[in-house]
């Protein structure tokens, strides 16, 4: 039974919480209530995308797979930090690209093996009650919460990388050519889209070599998703250039001609950069009664495009084509990844805010990221954990922009879970 080729999943990623900060005090013999000694929580863990050369496709994570990276510890007693969370590390083949499903920001294409991508960040640990004294606070009861971090999901979608794309319509013999030139073994039979994934192959030649792909077999209509469509168009979008297989034969019953002029219009329908590749074409089973006469008559009508006749499954005539290939390669740049979009995930404790009121209570809300922070790490009873969560809404302008937004001496004002009166 064949293999299910898989190019594109969903996953599920989320970085590990930071861990909480200690609110502890030193405890000496005789005297159980020292100076503050609690430490930072330790950082929330990392979740990375590694590419693995030896990976074909994204077969691995079909149903879904969720990458969770593991929380930071809470900080200890006598300043010690908390210990960081564990990394989660997950592997993928070359031209893997990876979005964001919600935005579709591109956040990195792993075009290289071992080249180890950031896919979220763990959250900072929360600083320890030590970390608030001042030279007026020097007893704080109070310690900061970790940062906490939010799953994502994301898509993973294969575009392989080869320096040649082999197109053509089904059945022409680009799985034979491809096995002919190099030591690929695709699986091949005379029936239609025998090729259900594409088939990579290195081509060596002397000294020299380049990495073929045999996409799988494009009909009429493809740009729109028709038979394999969409699929495997993509796959041919990091080609340098092209290999146009065409039966010259003529058995099918398609006139090879027509046959050529389709494929390269669902290139152009599909996209106009794929379509302006260099191409070369390769007008195969030259061995079958007839095919001299087709030939010509073909390179009369096609006098754009540079065409070998050749018999794929002798390889008779594909020296003379991996020559023409390596001729034209040498001018041609390298493919470079395909550049991320900036990106940052958001998490509860950016630092905005937002105020607006409630015309039908008279009451006046600040709530955003903030204000989550401050709800977190604020302990209503203690003095010292007020007067700092009086000093951070002024710090950061949200008092400013209370009276900016109108806010009168005695307004009723709730921040988080924190309702007070006004008073400037």
């Amino acid at each position: 039974m064949a293999s299910l080729f898989t190019d594109k999943v969903k996953i599920i990623v989320k970085a590990g919480d930071g861990g909480d900060g200690m609110n502890s005090f030193k405890s000496f013999k005789g005297f159980a209530n020292g100076g503050p000694d609690g430490g930072d929580g330790g950082k929330g863990g990392d979740v990375y995308v590694v590419g693995d050369k030896d990976k074909n496709d994204l077969t691995d994570y079909r149903f879904g797979a969720k990458f969770a990276a593991g929380d930071g510890e809470r900080g200890g007693t006598n300043n010690r930090y908390g210990k960081g969370g564990e990394d989660v590390v997950f592997s993928v083949p070359l031209g893997t690209l990876v979005r964001d499903a919600e935005t579709g920001r591109i956040l990195c294409d792993v075009y290289t093996d071992g080249e180890k991508k950031l896919l979220a960040r763990g959250g900072n640990g929360g600083k320890g009650n030590v970390r608030f004294t001042t030279a007026r606070r020097h007893a704080p009861h109070f310690a900061q919460k970790g940062q906490k971090t939010q799953p994502h999901t994301l898509i993973l979608e294969l575009k392989v990388i080869a320096d040649v794309g082999l197109i053509g319509f089904p059945n022409v013999g680009k799985s034979t050519l491809l096995s002919k030139i190099s030591a690929a073994k695709p699986k091949i039979a005379n029936y239609h889209f025998t090729t259900l994934s594409p088939n990579l192959g290195v081509v060596k030649y002397y000294d020299k070599s380049f990495i073929a792909a045999d996409i799988p077999g494009l009909i009429e209509g493809a740009a729109e998703g028709a038979g394999l469509g969409h699929d495997f168009l993509r796959h041919i979008e990091r080609t340098r250039m092209l290999v146009h297989v065409v039966d010259i034969s003529g058995t099918e019953g398609r006139d090879p001609y027509e046959d050529f002029k389709k494929i390269n219009a669902e290139l152009k329908e599909y996209s106009e950069k794929l379509a302006s590749l260099p191409q070369i074409v390769a007008l195969n089973k030259c061995d079958v009664y007839g095919a001299e006469e087709n030939v010509k008559a073909f390179r009369k009508k096609c006098r754009k495009y540079k065409c070998y006749p050749i018999t794929a499954v002798t390889g008779e005539g594909t020296r003379q084509l991996i020559e023409a290939i390596f001729d034209i390669l040498k001018d041609l740049p390298e493919p470079e990844p395909i550049p991320a979009d900036e990106f940052e995930y958001d998490t509860p404790d950016v630092g905005e805010f937002f105020i607006e009121k409630d015309e039908e209570e008279e009451v006046w809300y600040v709530t955003g990221g903030l204000v989550d922070m401050l709800e977190r790490n604020v302990v209503l009873s203690d003095p010292d954990s007020m007067a700092y969560f009086q000093k951070v809404l002024k710090d950061k302008g949200v008092i400013k922009s209370l009276r900016d937004a109108g806010v009168a001496e005695g307004d009723t004002v709730v921040v988080g879970g924190v309702e007070f009166e006004f008073r400037d």
